[in-house]
Order: structure tokens, then C-alpha cells, then sequence
């Protein structure tokens, strides 16, 4: 970078080209605009038949744009140039095969989840805000007749999808597309019949020799990503209902990291292949679930490329979910909670070091239009300020997910002033005229300094307690192997000190919430802080659970495991871990899990509690459980 420049001089610059935004905007062709900030798996389609809007002249990325020097840059290179960015939420992937079938009005597939029509005007006010790039989510196969064996991109879908990736490029941003939820087609990839998973290959081979042909000449600005959060154990996922959330693949978790592997593979050997610039064009590894836990995994294999130092790898960060994604949680700013980021962060560093760029595809604390006009969630503007400051120190690219909620696409600007400026400080344009070492000794100082500021919470060792999400994830109780983390306010716990065997038990009352209840239930375990350290082997045998003060009848019989050995903890409801759902049974054994002599591992269940004969009102749940070493 530049040596020091008036940082000053260049924030008043940006703040004044934010405050053009709006003025820029215009008015939207669409009478139709979500106010959700939420990430949606799919929502019911909007009303409003609307006509698409800012449809100038437009000219592919590659023939007028000059590429500069991005083609002799490596990834850690053109990161930095990436800036700050935000995503184009619940629109390009909103298209729903069950819906609209394949032959709708374009415009019908991008408005599907409440989303007005894209404008350019949104777009530059997106680069105007501080954004300096624009990941585009999109969903192929509603373009696609795969099940016709006519692999073909309808020609308005893929013509749709260049105006706006021209719009990105107009207003000298980068772009990222990928292909993003799209009908839950993946769990294909990991059905029992070998037939349809090789379809599945044939599908995601065919869909991008597609793309990278047609994009083959725009410049090193437009970047493929490989696939999404669906790359990891929703291979899993029942792809023949696509409103289920059980899985029916038959995958083990190792034969899911290397199906993961083979698909980035195949999608880096697609690409090279395709001719123009795509033999060295910039390209994003989707991680396993985009998790990055997950990802840093050893099983985790980033692609053989025949480019060097072209490679990036994407994952996300919504942690904790209860309060960035669904406001379970009403506050963020914790010791704990600055520890946790801090920490799970710089695991990323992992690439870093081994010259792959890091791009965060998705992160933010969640807002709707209406929410932000009420008030921002206690803690969101330090969040932001300490997850972009870490972004900053190692050279991550973040990209904010948003739909309609932070960013306004009616005004073409950040919402909030305060959440504004945030991103405006921390674009290319007021980053860059910072000394690069200057800068990294100042963020990492603004990062000890929160951290060490924060009020600490302190959890004593053996304390017991029901991590808990409600079907809707509006109640939430400290979900995670450690306590205390995300909970909801008016939450009141019973949680006993284990550190020896012994019967205790644990509770959750949920009528003091604004709700007064959870809604059953999308997670709950029982957890034992620090357990595996003060009791090495035991194990936890639950012997009565309790809802609305009347006993529950087990569906299966659980295990006891661990996922950071560190926390003890059994599974009441994870509807995550692949099992059968006839029987129950969990369709691999994960290599930590234990029971007595007498339990057949094969033969227990991460789903021992059933959402559906839980109740829609849980006032009160408490869970009695032995604690020993195995019998």
C-alpha cells in the first residue's frame, strides 16, 4: 500500500460520495421491496408483478474493461484490492423449480423472495456505501431442464444475470457468482442410488462449462465461486422434498469431505479449461459447509490448478447465530463473545499462510428495514467494528449478507448513519491510504483493546446445562460447546456443578421471554463445561425429560460425545448429524461417541426428541440424567 495519506482527506471523500447515493438511487420500477435483513432457506413469493428495471446499454465485462494488472497478481494480492462487500441477498437464487417451473417470466425468479428487481442505481449506490464487492447468490436449475436431460442455462436467465454483473462492473466493483441453494439439487450427490449421484456430477459439469464459456473474456474482476453452504453434509440433504430439513443421504462424513473435494476439483479443471481468461480468472473454493471449523479440517483439500496463486476459499460467519441471524439473543459484547470471534477467526490464517486468499461469503448481524428503525440490536456496531477490524488485520475479504435490510435498496444507501460509517472506514478507498503496517499494528491494538475492555462472564467448571433453539430460532439458550453463549432475555436455567458421578438435573423455563414459550425445538443437548477434562470417558444416560411439567417419552436412545474435547455433550435434537429416519439411527458413528457396554453405537440417535410431539408452546423442558463412567 501507499504510504500514509490524510486518512481524513479520503473519509470525508467517501462519506460524500455514501451521501450521493441517495440521490442517485431513483425510483425503483418496482412497487414491491422486502424489508427483511434475513437469510432465507426459501420464503413465500411476493404478490407484486413488477417490470425490470435499469436496463441501459451494457457491455461484457471483458471488452471494455482494461485488466490492469490483476492477471500477474496472486489471490492474497487482488484481496486486498476486494475491499469490503456486501451480497445481492434473496434474489438471483430465489427461484423456485416447485413454483415457477422452468419457462417464467425472469423477473418472476428474482422477485420470488420479496425482492425488488435490481436496479444499476442500487449498485452504485452499493460502491458509494463503501462496498467494493458484489457476490451475486444465484440458482441455475431454475433455468435448467436437467430432468429432461437438457442441461442447457435458458438464454433470458443467463442474459439477466449479465445486466447485472455489469452493473458491478460499470461501477468498478468485483462480482462474485456462485451456484446457491437452487432447490436443494445437491443432496443428489450423496443419494444411495449411484445413478442419480452421478447425474449430480453430470448436472453441476455441465451447468459450469456453461458459465465459464459464456463469461470467458470478462476481466479478472468476475470471479467463480464453486458452490455454497450446501457443500459439506447437505450432499445429505432429502433433495426430492425440497421443504424438508431431514436428510435421506447415505454419505459418512468422510465420504462427504471427499465428494467436497472432488467437486472443487471438478469445478477448477471445468474452468481452466473454458478458454478466454479463465486459465488464470481469480477462483472461490467453497468450505466444507462453509464452516470454518469445518474447513480447516486436514480432510479439507484445497484443488490442484494449473494457475499459481490464483485460489481463494470461501466460508461464513454468523456466530452466534441466535443473535446475528434470528435476534433469539437480544445482546453481543461479552469477554467471551469477543474471544470467540477473535479466536475462530484467525484459524483462517491456516490459508493465508499457505497463499490462499480468504474471502468471509457471508457475515452480519442480521437486520430488517423495520428493525433498524426501531433501533439496532445491543452490541451490532461493535460487532461489525471488531469482525471488519480482524477481517482487516489478516487480509480476509468480507462480504456482508443483506437483503433489503441494512443496505436499502429503495434509497441506494446503509440504513443506519452509524453502521454506515463503519463501512465506509473500512473500504478500499479510506483502507488504502493507510501504510499496510501502520494500519495491521492499529487494528490489532483496537482488537486486544475491545477484547480486554469487555465484561467477562465466568463459568465454573462441570456446570450443566440444555443448549437450546426453537423450531423458529426466536428463543435461544446458549447453543455451543461453550457457556455461557447467544441466550434470550427472561431465559431462566437450572444448572448444576457436575464434577463427579452422581444424578442431576437441569432445566429451561421459558415463560418469563417476550414469547412466553419456545417454539418445540431445531437444536437442544445437554452439555457439561469443561467435562471431558474433569471426567475423561464418562458418560451421561438421561433418565427422564420433562415438558410443561409432564414426563416425555424418549424416540431413540442417545449417545454421549464431544465436539471440541472439551464439552460433554449429548444430543436431544440434531437434526444435522445424517441419520435414518425409519429407525433413528445415526447413519455413521462419530469416532469420539461412547455409551454403556451394554448400547449399541450404531444403534443410538442424535434425535431422541421429536419436534413434532414436543409441542409449539414449550413453557418449561428439565432433563434428569446419571453421570459416570461407562458400565
Amino acid at each position: 500500500m501507499r504510504n500514509r495519506k490524510s486518512r481524513f482527506i479520503a473519509l470525508l471523500l467517501v462519506l460524500a460520495m455514501s451521501a450521493l447515493a441517495f440521490s442517485a438511487c431513483g425510483k425503483s420500477t418496482s412497487s414491491s421491496t422486502s424489508d427483511t435483513g434475513t437469510k432465507a432457506t426459501e420464503k413465500p413469493a411476493s404478490d407484486e408483478t413488477t417490470a425490470a428495471g435499469g436496463n441501459e446499454e451494457t457491455t461484457p465485462g471483458g471488452d471494455d474493461k482494461p485488466s490492469g494488472n490483476l492477471a500477474d497478481m496472486t489471490a492474497l494480492e487482488v484481496s486486498k484490492l476486494m475491499g469490503n462487500g456486501i451480497n445481492l441477498g434473496n434474489t438471483m437464487e430465489s427461484g423456485s423449480r416447485d413454483k415457477l417451473g422452468t419457462e417464467a417470466a425472469i423477473k418472476l425468479y428474482e422477485t420470488n423472495w420479496g425482492q425488488p428487481v435490481t436496479t444499476a442505481d442500487m449498485i452504485k449506490g452499493m460502491k458509494a456505501a463503501g462496498f467494493d464487492t458484489l457476490r451475486v447468490p444465484i440458482a441455475w436449475t431454475c433455468a435448467i431442464n436437467y430432468d429432461k436431460d437438457d442441461y442447457t442455462i435458458r438464454k433470458e436467465f443467463m442474459d439477466r444475470i449479465d445486466e447485472i454483473v455489469n452493473y458491478a462492473l460499470d461501477a468498478d466493483m468485483f462480482v462474485v457468482i456462485n451456484d446457491h441453494w437452487d432447490n436443494q439439487w445437491w443432496g443428489r450427490f450423496g443419494d444411495e442410488d449411484e445413478a442419480v449421484r452421478e447425474g449430480a456430477m453430470k448436472l453441476y459439469t455441465e451447468m459450469w462449462k456453461q458459465i465459464a464459456e459464456h463469461f470467458a473474456d470478462y476481466d479478472e474482476r468476475l470471479i467463480f465461486e464453486s458452490a455454497n453452504e450446501e457443500l459439506g453434509d447437505r450432499l445429505n440433504d432429502n433433495w426430492e422434498n425440497t421443504s424438508a430439513s431431514q436428510q435421506s443421504g447415505v454419505l459418512t462424513k468422510d465420504e462427504c469431505y471427499e465428494t467436497v473435494n472432488k467437486i472443487n476439483q471438478t469445478f477448477v479443471d471445468i474452468v481452466r479449461a473454458a478458454g478466454g481468461k479463465n486459465d488464470h480468472r481469480f477462483l472461490l473454493i467453497a468450505g466444507y459447509n462453509t464452516n470454518i471449523d469445518a474447513t480447516c479440517d486436514d480432510k479439507f483439500k484445497m484443488p490442484d490448478d494449473s494457475a499459481k496463486s490464483k485460489l481463494l476459499v470461501s466460508v461464513h460467519y454468523y456466530d452466534p447465530s441466535g443473535y446475528c441471524l434470528d435476534n433469539g439473543s437480544g445482546s453481543w459484547g461479552m469477554k467471551t463473545h469477543y474471544q470467540d470471534m477473535n479466536t475462530t477467526l484467525k484459524k483462517m490464517t491456516k490459508f493465508t499462510e499457505a497463499g490462499y486468499g480468504v474471502i468471509i461469503g457471508e457475515w452480519g448481524v442480521l437486520h430488517g428495514a423495520d428493525e433498524i428503525a426501531e433501533g439496532l440490536r445491543e452490541g451490532t456496531l461493535p460487532y461489525m467494528e471488531n469482525f471488519l477490524d480482524n477481517c482487516d488485520l489478516y487480509g480476509y475479504v468480507p462480504l456482508l449478507w443483506d437483503c433489503n435490510g441494512a443496505y436499502g435498496k429503495d434509497v441506494c444507501a446503509v440504513r443506519d448513519k452509524d453502521m454506515a460509517k463503519i463501512f465506509t472506514a473500512h473500504s478500499y478507498a479510506v483502507i488504502s491510504e493507510y501504510d499496510e503496517a501502520e494500519y495491521a499494528a492499529k487494528v490489532e491494538k483496537d482488537i486486544k483493546a475491545a477484547e480486554e475492555a469487555a465484561p467477562e462472564y465466568v463459568v465454573e467448571d462441570g456446570t450443566a446445562w440444555i443448549m437450546y433453539n426453537s423450531s423458529d430460532w426466536g428463543v435461544v439458550y446458549s447453543v455451543g460447546d461453550k457457556h455461557p453463549a447467544d441466550m434470550t432475555g427472561g431465559v431462566v436455567a437450572e444448572e448444576p456443578i457436575v464434577t463427579e458421578a452422581g444424578t442431576y438435573t437441569v432445566s429451561l423455563d421459558f415463560t418469563g421471554t417476550d414469547a412466553g414459550f419456545a417454539n418445540s425445538t431445531a437444536f437442544a443437548a445437554i452439555g457439561i463445561y469443561k467435562g471431558e477434562e474433569l471426567n475423561p470417558g464418562y458418560v451421561i444416560n438421561i433418565k427422564e425429560v420433562v415438558v410443561n411439567g409432564q414426563p416425555y417419552e424418549l424416540k431413540g436412545t442417545p449417545y454421549t460425545a464431544s465436539d471440541d474435547k472439551f464439552t460433554t455433550r449429548v444430543n436431544l435434537y440434531n437434526g444435522w448429524i445424517p441419520y435414518d429416519e425409519s429407525t433413528g439411527f445415526i447413519s455413521s458413528v462419530p469416532e469420539e461417541a461412547r455409551a454403556d457396554s451394554g448400547v449399541k453405537l450404531e444403534e443410538c440417535s442424535a434425535v431422541v426428541v421429536d419436534p413434532a410431539t414436543l409441542g409449539a408452546k414449550v413453557e418449561t423442558i428439565s432433563v434428569t440424567f446419571e453421570y459416570g463412567p461407562a458400565k
